[in-house]
């Protein structure tokens, strides 16, 4: 256990999220102190490269000083305000103008949070509120994927296909929420078909679920356009061709959770652009920011704003809101943040460093441990596997990808292991040469895994 007295008290006092509490309890955390550009530095003086941007949203490194300019500067201004009844402020409004002009297809109107999971959770009350306003009460159950991610709250963890954010939680909670397979091609294609072929499948699945619950009953279908908290999974090719269809023919919405994709992570602005995506509704946070504050927002159609406002004619008030949502200073920074990707052609960088990403990555298919490595933009998934012939799976219990991501710390690098998947979201300003660093650091962590899973271990995999 490292001991003084910050991480004692750490110990002592705090939980941890989405941690193994009790190794925790016997280990303790590290505890970052400070950070540079693309790296940071623990409390103990030891230098990352930080490989997942914090978790996928640190977008402009971890030393942006116009950022700090600007909140700085609101604080001064308006350090606090709100949205409710009929009052606001600048900031919030001059965000969701912008918000609404940089949008893809026909998204009019913006509703502000603090978090990607409140942005959801948001996106799921107005389309309950709009299918009651429109008549059609019975509409109501939403569609996510298995290993898809879209929250924590009660009712977008419900709609995360996430077993261990389910368990002994007692959720999904209600007969609300759905799940169909989790269109990973690499883990669960058929022998001999195509990605095309198995894009047909899940759409086949999607159908079949439809006609089986009764499309009157089914509001809307969640996806994010890569499966981020699902380990960094790319769409098979066709996917999102083949769905929206199904979902239009039976008036079913589309939600696009770019929480994770949005704001250039894909090499386009928006993920919905990357795999030609018209959504209903869209969600964004992290990258708006790029976390130097929390905000969220949750963008939707004209006729979805329509039910709204019949909603508010109905009942007096829109009965909906959050206190910090629409922070001044946030919305500040989210400005900030947006006239620095436009000024510095973010998503132009993104291209060109892609191929060094992507191409640095894929060079570790031949490494023992690794079965597969796909990805877009700066967002990548390395998938570890025990026999790649067979696309055999370590146990669970053997904790693999676990023991690649703290080998992978020992040698100054911070990815995530989401099972035995090793994801990459790096942040978007990262240069070639610190790319080079990144993949270096990474192939040491692989091979000191390898070499202490043992000669058994070895063997499998072999």
């Amino acid at each position: 256990m490292r001991a003084n007295n910050l991480h004692m008290a750490d110990i002592a006092h705090m939980v941890h999220q989405q941690t193994d509490l009790d190794a925790h309890g016997r280990e303790g955390a590290v505890l970052i102190a400070k950070g540079d550009g693309v790296h940071v530095v623990d409390t103990e003086g030891r230098r990352y490269i930080e490989a997942m941007a914090g978790l996928w949203c640190a977008s402009l490194g971890f030393s942006e000083k116009r950022l700090a300019d600007a909140a700085y500067k609101q604080l001064l201004a308006l350090p606090y305000y709100h949205t409710f009844f009929q009052k606001g402020h600048e900031p919030s409004v001059r965000l969701a103008e912008k918000l609404v002009e940089m949008a893809p297809g026909d998204l009019s109107h913006v509703m502000f949070q603090c978090s990607g999971s409140e942005a959801n959770d948001a996106a799921i009350k107005v389309i309950w509120y709009y299918n009651n306003l429109r008549g059609k009460p019975q509409k109501k159950k939403l569609i996510g994927r298995i290993r898809g991610y879209h929250g924590n709250t009660v009712a977008t963890a419900s709609l995360s296909g996430q077993p261990h954010m389910q368990a002994d939680f007692d959720l999904p909670y209600g007969d609300r929420f759905l799940h169909i397979s989790n269109p990973h091609y690499y883990r669960f294609h058929e022998a001999g078909e195509t990605e095309r072929e198995f894009s047909a499948r899940m759409a086949a699945e999607l159908e079949a679920l439809i006609e089986r619950e009764g499309a009157d009953t089914i509001a809307a279908f969640f996806a994010e356009p890569v499966q981020g908290g699902g380990g960094a999974i790319t769409p098979p090719e066709g996917y999102f061709d083949l769905i929206q269809p199904i979902l239009k023919k039976h008036d079913i919405l589309f939600v696009a959770d770019e929480v994770i994709c949005g704001f250039g992570r894909t090499g386009n602005l928006w993920g919905c652009e990357t795999y030609g995506i018209t959504p209903d509704i869209l969600t964004c946070a992290k990258q708006l920011t790029a976390a130097y504050q929390p905000l969220s927002a949750t963008l939707i159609s004209r006729p979805i704003q329509e039910a709204l406002i019949a909603g508010s004619k109905k009942h007096g008030s829109f009965g909906h809101g959050f206190t910090y949502g629409g922070h001044p200073v946030a919305c500040a920074v989210g400005l900030e943040t947006l006239a620095i990707y436009e000024e510095r052609d973010m998503v132009g960088h993104v291209r060109a460093v892609s191929p060094a990403f992507l191409d640095g990555l894929a060079a570790f298919r031949d490494h023992p441990l690794v079965g597969d490595v796909r990805g877009v933009g700066l967002i990548a998934g390395v998938e570890l596997m025990a026999d790649k012939a067979t696309r055999t799976p370590f146990a669970p219990s053997r904790k693999v990808g676990v023991l690649v991501q703290n080998k992978c710390h020992e040698a100054g690098l911070i990815v995530r292991a989401i099972g035995d998947r090793i994801a990459f979201t790096p942040p978007l300003i990262i240069s070639e040469a610190e790319i080079q660093d990144m993949c270096r650091r990474f192939g040491q962590g692989l091979d000191a895994a390898w070499a202490e899973l043992g000669p058994e271990a070895r063997a499998a995999a072999e």
